[in-house]
């Protein structure tokens, strides 16, 4: 039966204009309207997602055509129009980047967008701009027009002025601190760093209810998806996964994955813990290390721990910051170096820009695993590659390396996309 519910994506023509603190601000205002709001976002992203489900206080997770898949995308917006009074989806990148894009999801499902335009140097080019976004396709609904860190009433009067007939004006929201949430060389700053982050919130979502976008959108028609059984593949064995604060890029729907296929989740912290739970694997995910090497240096007891699992045979799955962990030394952005857990061979030093990105596929054994590849970093490894992953548009990806029970490196994984490779990962020992 199809199920019916408002629902909005937030767009814009780049990244950079404003679209995770409009679509936080919508959630908020409309949670404090005493509405339910599910929020997804598009594309791979572990910091966003934070924000927005401060904002909305529930949690956030990804639809994507090609990571997620389609059918998975749809069920979870199936879900969530069964409970939620407002579906709100913060896009990636610009409108039309990116194959697939946040145009292409857009269309899949009927959703209209509000284009969302950072007019703060920008005249009568800001109608251009809007229309030339609304009509480079037709199957793309647009909702409305929303001006982002406008400088006063003569600009707001302009801006508005300069769209084409025909185009509905959604307002304007003015420079604002509380609007200018940190960040750092991966993305937003994680909520817990923000001084006052609701009050910031509130603020920022009063502003939004004054303007049109915050009006309920039209209902949108959500077509039910068949759920895909998961094999319990994993069925008694116990995982232990790595979160702290220098280990927290972890994709709810993993979580969810591993205990669809009968594992039991369990939790440590390399930072702060000094041995391992009692498990069968252990998955270190992404994060921040180059910002506590110290700590994580001097916890000698963690980095016996780990060695004594990975003797036992026991499989360790680490990701992009959890993969810099265990090599033997990590250098910082100001050159400092530490020892780390020492279980590969080799050291990485942070660089001032970005050394890879994009998505990929990890083609094992048992299923290609799909994901993305997001980093600061350039390692050396003493090891030759198992394999490398596979551009989602062509050509080589990132190494994966394994050392006995040991599989690691840059790509970032999402589970769900093969529910096989991924107990071929943390269900024994790799042959």
């Amino acid at each position: 039966m199809t199920r019916h519910c408002p629902a909005m994506l937030v767009t814009a023509p780049a990244s950079g204009q404003g679209k995770t603190t409009v679509c936080a601000a919508l959630a908020r205002y409309h949670r404090n309207q005493g509405r339910t709001v599910r929020v997804f976002k598009t594309g791979p992203d572990f910091l966003d997602p934070l924000m927005l489900t401060r904002a909305s206080g529930a949690p956030v997770r990804q639809i994507d055509l090609w990571m997620v898949g389609r059918q998975e995308s749809r069920r979870q917006l199936y879900q969530a129009a069964a409970e939620a009074d407002l579906i709100l989806i913060e896009g990636s990148m610009g409108l039309y980047d990116g194959v697939p894009s946040s145009a292409d999801l857009a269309e899949a499902f009927g959703v209209p967008v509000c284009l969302l335009i950072d007019a703060s140097a920008m005249g009568q080019t800001f109608g251009a701009v809007a229309y030339g976004l609304a009509e480079y396709r037709a199957d793309v609904t647009v909702a409305g027009v929303l001006a982002n860190r406008v400088a006063g009433e003569g600009h707001t009067r302009l801006l508005r002025e300069s769209l084409p007939a025909g185009m509905t004006w959604f307002g304007a929201l003015p420079r604002s601190p509380a609007a200018q949430f940190p960040d750092r060389h991966l993305g937003l700053c994680q909520p817990e760093e923000v001084d006052d982050l609701d009050g910031r919130l509130d603020e920022v979502a009063a502003a939004m209810g004054k303007t049109g976008a915050g009006a309920l959108p039209p209902p949108v028609a959500f077509r039910p998806e068949p759920e895909v059984p998961t094999p319990g593949l994993l069925a008694g064995r116990r995982i232990g996964i790595a979160r702290d604060e220098a280990f927290s890029f972890i994709y709810p729907a993993n979580v969810d994955g591993l205990r669809a296929l009968g594992a039991e989740v369990t939790w440590f912290s390399p930072l702060h813990d000094e041995a391992l739970p009692a498990v069968d694997a252990v998955w270190l995910p992404g994060g921040y290390p180059e910002l506590h090497l110290e700590a994580l240096s001097r916890n000698h007891a963690m980095h016996r721990a780990l060695a004594v699992h990975v003797a036992a045979e026991r499989p360790l799955l680490a990701e992009c910051g959890g993969f810099l962990y265990l090599l033997e030394e990590l250098v910082d952005g100001e050159g400092h170096a530490a020892p780390m857990a020492g279980l590969l061979p080799g050291r990485a030093w942070m660089r001032p820009r970005l050394t890879a990105l994009g998505l990929q596929r990890a083609d094992y054994p048992s299923g290609g695993l799909r994901g993305h590849t997001f980093h600061h970093s350039q390692a050396e490894v003493a090891l030759t590659p198992w394999f490398h992953c596979e551009r989602l548009r062509g050509g080589k990806g990132e190494a994966v390396y394994r050392r006995g029970s040991v599989v690691a490196g840059y790509q970032h994984h999402y589970f769900p996309s093969s529910p096989e490779a991924t107990a071929e990962l943390l269900g024994g020992p790799v042959q």
